[in-house]
């Protein structure tokens, strides 16, 4: 759900010198009254069914060469589907959504229609997703076509949205507001990319809720000529498989939903409950890294480790560097709280801070900035503004910031400011959809424990949402949407579900069905890209794990 950019961190600051003041109370003077925008409004997206929107009929897609080798080379085919800005005035202004599609390997009679993916983001690009299907083990993407699109908005669609494509350049402050000049800085900046998008967007930013991008998946299926469509949807993927089944239950094959979103909780409270988790989960990494002493050296005390980083943190927000600061510090390690696949890269950052070196730190970190590199945060801030109501007060979002950072504070004030521009968003949020699968078909959930982006709570909530779903859970682990990466009792259930439909039974209880390892960490003896290699074991499937991560860390 949170989303980063390819370096798992594009966010940068520093340089910007501080005035003491009073970290609490109102905005600065010069700031924009952010409620005057923060208007809700009810629309179409509070429906729970698709019944009295207009129809409409896409055109074939017309498919042809795909823009990456890396797709070209997996066999894919690619095109643009036309569909409706608005889906109540089909007659009127179109877009276009950019569509992949690797074509089944059994013979016809034994194809299973199409597998539509979804990486998460929102915002997520899932264009190069159609290439999935070969990494479901004992064959169990063979009878899909396996379709990957950009949603409208993202990546290739067109129009593709970008505001300010320098948003995550270097010279920003700390995320949090101890000083005066910080907090100006952030509301200004917030502020200002609102009205950056308003400009870019136009009408588009009125047509981006889930349900929005929902009819665009069923417009898809129209293109594809199915009476039903598949779905494997991690993280806010998630969300989708569950407004879709909402809307259209009858449309509704084999869904597989990993890194499970609470329904109850958009937007504005998962935030706050990632906020709890990320806290807890970097401990964990902390933690491995002092029971891996022998490796790093950096003691056998995990909160030792942590007042490695945490001092780092301090010193970076009193002295920044001219091209690194406290927030790109923190940015680095939001990677570790998502998922173990870099442990050990980041643990190495880590140790050569607390030698006093910062390259890596900036090497991990990468260059946040170039055309389009904000389209994934803006398309994030498109769907989530507008999804469902957010505090229209910014003295609630600063309340929550500072109670919340009080007792776990590695991404609170990180997360707030992430989110602000949602109080200055041209266009009004609706009511959320109340979601439901008492009509839906059986599906396959997958969480681990302790998954931070997406909490554990959701995955038992749309449980108990969707009846004839079963959960898998990931048993003490900490990696988000971590499916198809090489455990065996999770990847071997995917594919005899995707094969045979058969799901284990379900227990009775609020709990899972199914008890699983979780993703394991790296094997910290190992040299360092063979550490990170050894998570999956796969050098394909730890390229997988790059496409998926790339599209749902945040900036």
């Amino acid at each position: 759900m949170r989303k980063l950019t390819s370096a798992l961190a594009v966010v940068a600051l520093v340089g910007l010198g501080l005035s003491a003041g009073n970290a609490t109370g109102a905005p600065p003077q010069h700031a924009k009254a952010h409620p005057a925008k923060a208007h809700h409004a009810k629309s179409h997206h509070g429906k729970s069914h698709h019944h009295g929107t207009p129809s409409y009929t896409p055109p074939p897609i017309v498919w042809g060469d795909c823009p990456t080798a890396s797709l070209r080379n997996a066999g894919a085919t690619c095109g643009m589907l036309t569909v409706p800005l608005d889906y109540d005035r089909p007659g009127g202004q179109k877009i276009q959504l950019a569509v992949s599609k690797i074509a089944h390997k059994t013979s016809d009679a034994a194809a299973q229609g199409p597998m539509l993916v979804n990486p998460g983001g929102p915002g997520g690009s899932g264009l190069g997703l159609a290439r999935l299907g070969a990494f479901v083990p004992n064959g169990g993407g063979d009878p899909y076509d396996w379709i990957g699109f950009d949603p409208r908005g993202v990546g290739r669609s067109v129009p593709s949205l970008s505001c300010d494509p320098d948003y995550f350049a270097p010279g920003r402050p700390a995320y949090v507001p101890d000083h005066r000049g910080v907090r100006e800085y952030w509301w200004a900046k917030s502020t200002a990319y609102a009205d950056d998008c308003a400009a870019a967007g136009g009408s588009l930013l009125r047509h981006t809720h889930t349900t929005d991008w929902v009819r665009d998946m069923d417009t898809i299926r129209k293109a594809l000529g199915a009476s039903k469509i598949n779905f494997y949807g991690f993280s806010y993927g998630t969300y989708l498989a569950q407004v879709y089944a909402t809307m259209y239950p009858d449309r509704v094959r084999k869904f597989v939903l990993d890194g499970v979103v609470n329904p109850t909780d958009v937007w504005y409270d998962a935030n706050l409950e990632q906020e709890k988790q990320f806290d807890k989960n970097i401990d964990t990494f902390f933690d491995w890294i002092a029971d891996n002493d022998a490796a790093y050296g950096l003691g056998t005390d995990g909160d030792a480790v942590r007042d490695i980083y945490y001092d780092t943190l301090d010193q970076l927000t009193t002295d920044p560097e001219p091209d690194f600061g406290a927030a790109d510090w923190n940015d680095v390690f939001v990677g570790a709280a998502y998922y173990v696949y870099d442990w050990d890269t980041v643990a190495h950052v880590l140790v050569a801070a607390a030698d006093g070196d910062l390259g890596p730190a900036k090497d991990y970190y990468g260059d946040p900035t170039g055309p389009g590199s904000d389209n994934t945060y803006a398309n994030y801030l498109a769907v989530q503004c507008t999804d469902a109501p957010w505090p229209s007060k910014w003295k609630t979002w600063e309340k929550d910031a500072w109670r919340i950072n009080s007792y776990a504070p590695f991404l609170a004030w990180n997360n707030t400011w992430y989110n602000t521009p949602c109080l200055d968003w041209a266009a009004p949020s609706a009511k959320p959809v109340n979601v439901t699968g008492k009509h839906a078909p059986s599906m396959l959930l997958i969480s681990e424990t302790e998954d931070a982006a997406t909490p554990y709570a959701g995955a038992l909530e749309v449980r108990k949402r969707f009846p004839r779903s079963v959960l898998i859970e990931g048993v003490g682990g900490t990696t988000h949407a971590g499916s198809l990466s090489g455990v065996a009792c999770t990847d071997d259930r995917i594919a005899d579900y995707l094969l045979t439909g058969a799901l284990p039974d379900r227990v009775r209880g609020n709990r899972s069905d199914v008890q699983c390892e979780p993703v394991p960490p790296p094997d910290a003896t190992a040299p360092a890209a063979a550490a990170r290699r050894s998570v999956t074991g796969q050098d394909r499937l730890g390229t997988l794990r790059d496409l998926i991560t790339n599209a749902q860390l945040k900036r």
